[in-house]
């Protein structure tokens, strides 16, 4: 009877010990669900960009440079070819350069990525083509040969210049207020730290 108790006792103070042990373990069981990353999960389409001037002009202006390469590319024969040349290299890098933008805003594939200024990334993209496509319709039209190919090209390089201008004007626009307001913020965070710390030293007892 003795042992029986004592065996009682014994695994009574072991099954407290081992509650007590749990209880202030701090490796205790969760049940909190573990959320999986999914990286791609964020990933949708922005309507409300498409509809947007932004949107609008980014998807003429793919549509346009496709066009004029297109154009371009049906030329069979050309001399001196270096006009043709320089119209093919820009119309198809502002195609694609321009096109992987469409895609990042429209997709709202640059929330992703916060830290890239792509306000002046887009302002830079829009100025460069610009500049190049007026450049490239230029020369073309200066060094053709009357071809339908080469008339259609540099008519659709004029159009699509205008469009750029135009998307260039409102990135000047959106960029300006948009630094502008990244400048009051900066300053605001600036003046809230240093106010703090002011507090802190303020606060803080001389040492004698």
């Amino acid at each position: 009877m003795r042992n029986s108790e004592e065996a009682e006792g014994f695994h009574g103070e072991a099954s407290n010990t081992s509650m007590i042990s749990g209880a202030s373990s701090p490796y205790q069981p969760t049940t909190e669900p573990v959320h999986s990353r999914n990286v791609l999960g964020g990933i949708r389409c922005d309507f409300e960009y498409l509809k947007s001037h932004f949107g609008i002009l980014k998807a003429v202006e793919v549509a346009l440079a496709l066009i004029a390469f297109i154009c371009i590319e049906t030329i069979m024969l050309c001399l001196p070819c270096g006009g043709v040349y320089f119209f093919e290299f820009v119309s198809c890098s502002a195609f694609v350069v321009t096109g992987v933008l469409l895609l990042v805003f429209s997709l709202s594939l640059h929330t992703k990525v916060p830290h890239v200024n792509w306000s002046l990334t887009d302002l830079v993209n829009t100025a460069a083509s610009t500049f190049f496509f007026f450049l490239a319709s230029v020369v073309l039209a200066a060094l053709n040969h009357k071809s339908g190919a080469e008339i259609a090209a540099v008519v659709f390089g004029f159009l699509v210049t205008c469009v750029y201008a135009v998307n260039t004007f409102l990135a000047v626009k959106r960029w300006r207020m948009g630094d502008g307001r990244s400048v009051a913020v900066q300053t605001s965070e600036y003046m809230r730290a240093r106010t703090a710390s002011r507090g802190e030293m303020e606060a803080r007892p001389d040492l004698a």
